[in-house]
């Protein structure tokens, strides 16, 4: 099945396996695995860093985790994802932080979507880079 147009061409069925895999890893990591302290520390005005690198390196540790097992040699993206993860995560920190935000306000909502979206796009482009990867 082509996806882009032009030469990239995606197997379909590399591609499912790969977002069931990385959806599976994001919802063990930010559901199951992190804490109410990571959860509510990583966007406090002080003492944010360490519960967010907490749960930041516990998505690369399984990101990668997930890369030894089915791709060896992407095994650097579990690196990627802790980056992106951690960059997410910070972003929307520090706007919950500075402005105060709780779940009564819309704006705490929208910012969660924002995030989670990007963690789903980063989610989605390593699975196209992995399955475009199978020959």
């Amino acid at each position: 099945m082509t996806i882009f147009p032009g030469d990239l061409s995606i197997p379909l069925g590399a591609l499912v396996f790969w977002m069931l895999v990385l959806t599976g890893k994001h919802v063990l990591c930010d559901f199951f695995l992190q804490t109410p302290w990571m959860a509510l520390g990583k966007d406090s005005p002080t003492g944010w860093a360490k519960p967010l690198l907490v749960h930041c390196s516990i998505h690369g540790a399984v990101a990668t985790l997930c890369m030894l097992a089915f791709a060896p040699a992407f095994w650097f993206l579990g690196l990627v994802d802790f980056v992106i993860h951690l960059s997410a995560d910070r972003f929307k920190g520090f706007c919950v932080a500075t402005f105060r935000l709780t779940g009564k306000d819309a704006w705490f909502w929208w910012l969660l979507g924002i995030d989670q979206s990007i963690h789903h796009l980063t989610d989605f482009g390593f699975a196209v880079l992995l399955a475009a990867r199978v020959p």
